[in-house]
């Protein structure tokens, strides 16, 4: 967890000002599912950039998903870590620069063994997506192929996400207490019986002092913005952390202080403490 304390004094937990290296999640930080990003967000964003400070989208989006956001926000050159920091990108180019696979033929038989209805979706990085069904999400971008379970596992994928189709996320969490595959570790959602896979100690906080390392950026000139559980090691990692209002209970607890939900622009509350 970050350094900071409650109220509009949270700032004190950045050293020496403005934050250098800022990470901010996607679904239900920029904008909301299906909605385009405000303007003041996208204002927010572009002055810190003009600024000087590293913006960088750090979501669990595939890269083909990623892209248009990256658009939205005017972001022409920098950083961003895709697939839960799976993926980091060049935004200039738009492509790979690291990509951290596994591979997902055990998660996915471990996984069959406790959810024997379980649907697989595993990523082809920028080229789409192979999954086992049709579960709840939309691919619209990239090549989507139906494929059975020995094909979707005998590639490797920086991400593997799992949808049970008739289970409740409770008694998903309950059998995911077994679940144990060494080179792999998960997060489960935040509303509904799925979970993502990636290759053991992968997260957004993992990706992110990487990225911090090669930038050179002081570890108290961080700060991230996020809203679910695959943001939990992104809000460990920042020296100042803010979580979405509505986040999850247990996202709220690590955060530093707590921001506008998307409709309040909760991002730009945040930015424009220091770039206007």
């Amino acid at each position: 967890m970050g350094v900071g304390g409650g109220g509009h004094n949270e700032a004190v937990g950045l050293a020496g000002g403005a934050p250098k290296l800022i990470a901010l999640d996607v679904d239900g930080t920029l904008l909301a599912t299906g909605v385009g990003i405000s303007a003041r967000v996208g204002a927010a964003v572009a002055a810190a950039v003009a600024a000087g400070s590293h913006v960088v989208v750090t979501t669990g989006r595939t890269v083909l998903t990623t892209r248009p956001v990256l658009s939205e926000l005017g972001l022409a050159e920098g950083h961003a870590l895709c697939s839960n920091g799976a993926v980091h990108i060049d935004v200039a180019r738009g492509e790979p620069v690291a990509v951290q696979s596994f591979d997902p033929g055990p998660a996915v038989l471990a996984l069959r063994a406790l959810f024997p209805a379980m649907i697989f979706a595993a990523e082809q990085v920028g080229v789409g997506t192979w999954a086992t069904g049709h579960g709840p999400g939309e691919f619209s971008i990239g090549d989507f192929q139906l494929v059975d379970h020995r094909t979707l596992s005998s590639v490797p994928t920086p991400r593997l996400n799992g949808w049970w189709p008739d289970g409740t996320p409770d008694e998903m969490l309950r059998l995911l207490e077994t679940f144990d595959v060494p080179e792999a570790s998960w997060v489960h959602g935040e509303y509904g019986p799925w979970l993502t896979v990636s290759r053991r100690g992968v997260s957004k906080g993992w990706a992110l002092e990487k990225l911090r390392l090669l930038l050179g950026v002081e570890a108290d000139a961080t700060l991230a913005i996020g809203d679910g559980f695959n943001d939990r090691e992104m809000l460990r990692w920042a020296a100042h952390s803010v979580a979405m209002a509505g986040s999850p209970d247990e996202v709220i607890a690590l955060a530093d202080e707590v921001t506008g939900d998307v409709s309040e622009d909760g991002v730009a509350t945040v930015l424009e403490r220091w770039f206007v």
